[in-house]
């Protein structure tokens, strides 16, 4: 299953995965072309306001899904295979406790959320209608990260690619069908949002029920040990996604503070949008990695393993700077799909766009190093760098430097505490090596 050579083992692995994110991003992307052709700025607005809660609950789904995934395959390197899907069914449990207790509480609070996501008076009751899809249909969207999670563990990361595929292609009919012929405005973009993942886990679950794999649904009994494990080794990466939901919120409340208002909030949501695609190709790549670098580590196999960081780091590096270069010369063409009437959006958009993205090609290395860490079970590596990349050079820097050079340089913070994070990367590799030898 992970035999063959690096880079075989990285297009296996990696980019099924990462083809499979990128649709997934692409049918949340073309949620905002719907909405700011069909409804305007105000609505974009409404729909940004969402935005760190669907961050927070992809990083709950991460959490238990990588947690689970790290063990899962040293486990079945070891040939432990029962003690795998032990740990497999866990997941599940924990997944499906906590998706129901967030649609409860989601439903019973909703508007006081959307007030503290940032939503303003003016588009208040907007943003409180997406938020109920997203909240309701919330179990749905964490089963579909952890099953595809799972069976990319199990050896058909093809499968898991085609189902997040097959949820995207269904978003982006139903976001036509709720938002023209059914005229539902901003429920029906939602609605189609939260649809997406309900098709994913359909195709996803035959795999388990029909015992398709090693993996599938036994009874057990649940262990505390095995839950804390699971949270333990999945904690890097409920940190990386977040915070970058906090980072998201964080800018929302700057964007207000500094009053940059609606056009700021919406110009944030577009940019969101392309740091999506950003982030999703280089969380991809890692997750497919993951498997594949807990694997060798289950078996000692040390020197693949640095050979598949080496080999992987010069890729998401290279791809990062492809990236910018495209992001330099066409980010305005790409904003003006979501609002072709609205120049000013598109302009201020662009114009804060090449700060915010100067060194965005250091994330791809930061989430990297983050993966191979979690996954050689180096937890506090990981963890450092998902805090300083996401929570602590953020935070820190949005409070400094408006202060000291003006409120335009809220746009580049996000670039600087890459930069600063691969520094830390780099410094605690060395410190790594150095404690090995």
């Amino acid at each position: 299953m992970y035999e063959g050579k690096t880079h075989t083992l990285f297009f296996r692995y990696a980019v099924p995965q990462m083809v499979g994110l990128l649709f997934n991003s692409i049918y949340t992307i073309v949620d905002g072309v719907f909405i700011g052709n069909r409804l305007g700025r105000d609505a974009m607005a409404a729909a940004a306001v969402s935005v760190p809660l669907i961050e927070i609950l992809i990083s709950l789904a991460l959490a238990v899904a990588s947690g689970a995934a790290v063990m899962i395959a040293a486990r079945l390197g070891q040939g432990k295979i029962i003690a795998a899907q032990k740990i497999f069914n866990t997941a599940i449990w924990m997944i499906g406790s906590t998706g129901l207790l967030i649609a409860l509480a989601g439903n019973l609070l909703l508007r006081p959320l959307a007030e503290l996501l940032g939503a303003t008076p003016d588009i208040l009751d907007e943003a409180a209608t997406y938020l109920w899809y997203i909240v309701t249909f919330a179990p749905f969207q964490l089963f579909s990260f952890l099953l595809g999670s799972m069976v990319r563990n199990d050896g058909r990361p093809k499968l898991a690619m085609t189902a997040i595929i097959l949820g995207a292609v269904s978003n982006i009919v139903l976001d036509y069908v709720f938002m023209y012929p059914l005229d539902m405005g901003i429920a029906g973009a939602a609605l189609a949002t939260a649809v997406g993942p309900v098709f994913s886990v359909l195709i996803l679950l035959p795999h388990f029920i029909l015992k398709k794999g090693q993996l599938y649904f036994i009874c057990c009994s649940l262990q505390s040990k095995d839950i804390k494990q699971i949270l333990f080794y999945g904690f890097p990466s409920f940190i990386m996604e977040f915070t970058i939901g906090m980072a998201t919120f964080i800018y929302n409340f700057a964007i207000k503070y500094f009053g940059f208002g609606e056009i700021g909030l919406a110009a944030y949501l577009v940019i969101g949008y392309l740091m999506l695609i950003l982030l999703t190709i280089f969380l991809g790549m890692a997750e497919g990695l993951q498997s594949v670098f807990s694997y060798f580590m289950a078996i000692g196999a040390e020197k693949k393993n640095r050979d598949m960081l080496r080999f992987s780091t010069g890729i998401f590096l290279g791809a990062g700077i492809i990236s910018y270069g495209l992001i330099a010369f066409f980010a305005g063409d790409f904003f003006s799909i979501f609002s072709p009437n609205d120049l000013e959006l598109v302009a201020f958009a662009q114009s804060k766009s090449t700060a915010y993205f100067c060194g965005f090609f250091l994330a791809g290395f930061n989430i990297l190093m983050i993966s191979f860490w979690q996954s050689t079970a180096s937890t506090k590596g990981a963890l450092i760098i998902s805090l300083s990349r996401s929570l602590l050079w953020p935070s820190v820097l949005m409070i400094t430097l408006p202060l000291i050079f003006g409120r335009e340089t809220i746009w580049i913070c996000q670039s600087l505490s890459e930069a600063a994070t691969a520094c830390t990367a780099i410094m605690l590799q060395l410190l790594f090596n150095k404690a090995k030898r």
